[in-house]
């Protein structure tokens, strides 16, 4: 039996969305836990997750290695990664980096749609690269088993991110820039790149990310699918959905925003309409996760293909990634 994984949400957690998680036959989910967070921002939220692993334990409970997606699918359960979108938690601190993962920490981004410390955000004019303790910082998550994800960086910072990284990174929630031309999606470039050194790409399901944004088909989604399964081979694809089910649209200011700016910033958002867009209908919470599976199905991925992009290849990248290197 195959494994179902997302490899990235945002959701505004409860019980309903941990039940849908059930529901929908979720083994694991990869949760956003900062966005521009301190160090010690960072630790509230890690307590406000042992507060729902406690309340909520006959449902989830803290993920660490790709075994714990196992026991979670034998338990009848949801095993939660924690992953950040910005390097804010190890402030300017590179020994925080291995504190974080001691906490449950599997996933960095090295930057979000700005400048840090370490690389270059999609947004910005210029991309100079990797900075110097960008180089420092991607061998100390190679050493301690923390995934370099680029996600929402820029070109030449992500290309010096698989370039430089001993370990294979990921992107967890992104789209060809061929099929949708948004400024977080990936070029061919990019792509080939990150499946030729081992990575891998999870594909998004945020509006913002899609042709036709909402009113994407769930076919038009999974051709898009397998036609990048053509180009570099279907064992380096999974899904990111980068769901953001429940979030009040004053969210949104948190995540384009954050204290960097009094300016407003929706990014690949609308001033006009800066709250969150609506979901294709096909793809509204967890339960429907599932349906994924068929529509792969129906475009002529085999099943093993298909089981590997539901989730069977993050569990493999879970396996080599989350533990000390060797």
């Amino acid at each position: 039996m195959g494994y179902l994984i997302d490899n990235l949400q945002y959701c505004n957690w409860s019980e309903t969305v941990f039940r849908q998680m059930r529901a929908g036959g979720m083994d694991a989910v990869h949760v956003t836990i900062a966005y521009h967070e301190t160090f010690r921002e960072t630790v509230l939220n890690i307590e406000a997750w042992n507060d729902r692993f406690a309340r909520f334990s006959d449902l989830i409970f803290l993920g660490r290695t790709g075994d714990d997606v196992r026991r979670a699918q034998a338990l009848g359960r949801t095993a939660i990664f924690f992953g950040f979108q910005n390097p804010s938690p190890i402030e300017d601190d590179i020994g925080l980096v291995e504190i974080l993962h001691g906490l449950g920490a599997r996933f960095m981004q090295l930057s979000y749609n700005n400048q840090s410390l370490l690389a270059t955000g999609c947004y910005e004019a210029e991309d100079p690269g990797l900075t110097r303790m960008g180089k420092q910082v991607v061998a100390e998550m190679n050493r301690v088993g923390m995934v370099i994800d680029m996600s929402h960086s820029a070109e030449r910072s992500t290309l010096e991110a698989i370039q430089h990284s001993t370990r294979p990174i990921a992107i967890t929630h992104a789209n060809p820039a061929i099929w949708a031309p948004a400024l977080r999606n990936k070029s061919d470039t990019v792509i080939r790149e990150l499946a030729a050194a081992g990575g891998m790409l999870g594909f998004s399901l945020y509006p913002h990310h899609l042709k036709g944004k909402s009113a994407c088909t769930l076919d038009e989604f999974c051709q898009m699918i397998a036609r990048t399964a053509d180009k570099v081979g279907a064992d380096h694809l999974g899904i990111g959905s980068d769901l953001c089910q429940d979030q009040p649209d004053s969210v949104v200011d948190w995540m384009r925003m954050g204290r960097w700016t009094k300016e407003r910033d929706y990014g690949e958002g609308s001033a006009a309409a800066p709250g969150f867009p609506p979901m294709p209908d096909w793809f509204r919470d967890n339960s429907d996760f599932p349906g994924l599976g068929k529509g792969l199905r129906a475009t002529g991925l085999s099943d093993t293909e298909v089981a590997g992009i539901m989730g069977d290849n993050w569990l493999r990248f879970y396996d080599s990634s989350f533990g000390a290197a060797p």
